[in-house]
């Protein structure tokens, strides 16, 4: 391991298990020690509860951030519970709201208002159907099998919760997917503009680049973190 890297704490999106960083952290581990923020034990859990139990499981002291989709929301909140922490924070096709609002709010209208009504009529646990078409497209039918075997649903406080006021980390970044079915590239793109973002590249991939190119996004994990300044 090369200590002189930072550690990397991955935060994965709404209802996605910890293994699906698996094949990124196996090509990353010779330079970074890696960890996956682990799901609150309990009932209801918002955003500070995923954030609480980030910032408890994070490998050392101080670590870069690595968020993807809906972990982008937690990953704001643990900018703003842990500043000195987070020594930068890279969103992949991440949602990054701006102070104040929360997963839902830092959707667009009607988008926000449809999902919203969705959500309490039907829960949170997309249709199998929705999740094939849209957040496995790109993927082999093995790997999509197990995603919805484990796909596991979050509570409404989770998309319902708002995120305090926070500092962003000095070093940003965002990597849009290009051939994403779940958020637009002008959505991604006003995201990184809530981040701040000042290093971005776009990858011709869907909206799980972990599973489906993991080789390509751990060379850009590993390019971000390295363009870091000293």
């Amino acid at each position: 391991m090369n200590t002189s890297h930072p550690s990397i704490l991955f935060l994965s999106g709404a209802g996605l298990l910890a293994w699906i960083w698996d094949d990124v952290r196996d090509r990353l581990r010779d330079s970074y020690e890696t960890q996956v923020a682990p799901r609150p034990v309990g009932g209801a859990t918002g955003i500070r509860r995923y954030a609480d139990a980030a910032i408890g499981s994070a490998p050392t002291e101080r670590f870069a951030i690595v968020a993807h989709s809906a972990g982008g929301v937690v990953g704001a909140e643990v900018m703003r519970l842990a500043p000195g922490r987070v020594t930068g924070l890279l969103g992949v096709c991440a949602i990054v709201p701006r102070p104040g609002d929360s997963f839902l709010t830092a959707m667009p209208a009607p988008n926000r208002w449809i999902l919203s009504t969705a959500m309490r009529l039907a829960g949170t646990r997309p249709p199998e159907s929705a999740i094939r078409k849209g957040l496995a497209h790109g993927l082999d039918g093995r790997v999509t099998d197990r995603l919805i075997d484990d796909f596991t649903p979050e509570s409404q406080s989770y998309y319902r919760e708002r995120v305090g006021e926070y500092r962003t980390a000095d070093v940003r970044g965002y990597v849009s997917t290009t051939e994403d079915r779940e958020f637009p590239v002008a959505l991604q793109r006003g995201f990184a503009a809530n981040l701040g973002a000042t290093w971005q590249r776009e990858l011709p991939l869907g909206h799980l680049p972990m599973l489906e190119n993991p080789e390509v996004l751990a060379e850009t994990i590993a390019e971000f973190l390295d363009a870091r300044p000293a």
